[in-house]
């Protein structure tokens, strides 16, 4: 009887050796990596969370600016049909062109409607034409207006002491435009940009009286802002 005893005692003894072996060495690192992988797995669905919900943000604002930009679009528009409208005369007499591209819009005006042979100050008809212009265009909040002065490549031969070249009188010119939409318009000066480009962004050729003629003018371009 006792021998039984000792020898049930001992296949215990080795039954919960081996168990606790088995669970040391086999059970315990499963449940550990089993652990490890939870965590893992947890981290990874909060990261897809995340980055689902920066990729809804995004989606959004990209939303939001291409409906600033059709609105934009669309207010370029209405100021561009309203330049026409009002300037029809001198469209027709190829004294004005008007175009847009996507949100923004260049008023194209001919220098000889603007400003005497060789002069830098607005003639009378100007500076009505410059009002009527001036006055829509103010219109357009949030933009920028750049008003360049362009010329044909014939060299200055009047008041050369006062426009040695084309850059002085395209300067002048454009200089001159600004200063009357901040003055008699009363644009506000921080949206007003002056540029003098000279001869150096021709629309068409400078082989030909018309075409030099072309080149000749003042542009006002209508902006975004920066």
């Amino acid at each position: 009887m006792k021998i039984a005893i000792s020898l049930l005692s001992v296949i215990l003894i080795v039954s919960l050796a081996a168990g606790g072996y088995l669970y040391l060495n086999q059970v315990q690192p499963l449940q550990k990596a089993q652990n490890q992988l939870q965590a893992i797995n947890s981290e990874l669905t909060n990261d897809i969370q995340a980055l689902e919900n920066e990729l809804n943000q995004t989606v959004k604002q990209l939303n939001r600016t291409q409906q600033e930009k059709e609105d934009e679009i669309t207010l370029v528009k209405s100021t561009k049909d309203s330049l026409i409208a009002e300037m029809q005369s001198e469209i027709q007499d190829n004294q004005i062109q008007i175009t847009q591209l996507a949100d923004k819009l260049k008023v194209s005006i001919v220098d000889k409607i603007l400003f005497p042979s060789g002069e830098a100050d607005i003639s009378p008809e100007g500076l009505a034409v410059l009002k009527r212009v001036g006055e829509i265009l103010k219109k357009s909040e949030n933009k920028i207006i750049r008003v360049e002065g362009h010329t044909d490549n014939m060299p200055i031969k009047r008041k050369k002491d006062q426009f040695p070249t084309n850059w002085e009188l395209s300067t002048a010119r454009a200089t001159n435009v600004v200063r009357f939409l901040q003055d008699e318009v009363n644009m506000d000066p921080t949206r007003l940009e002056a540029v003098g480009l000279g001869e150096y962004h021709p629309v068409a050729g400078n082989d030909t009286k018309e075409n030099r003629a072309k080149n000749r003018r003042i542009e006002i371009a209508l902006l975004p802002v920066k």
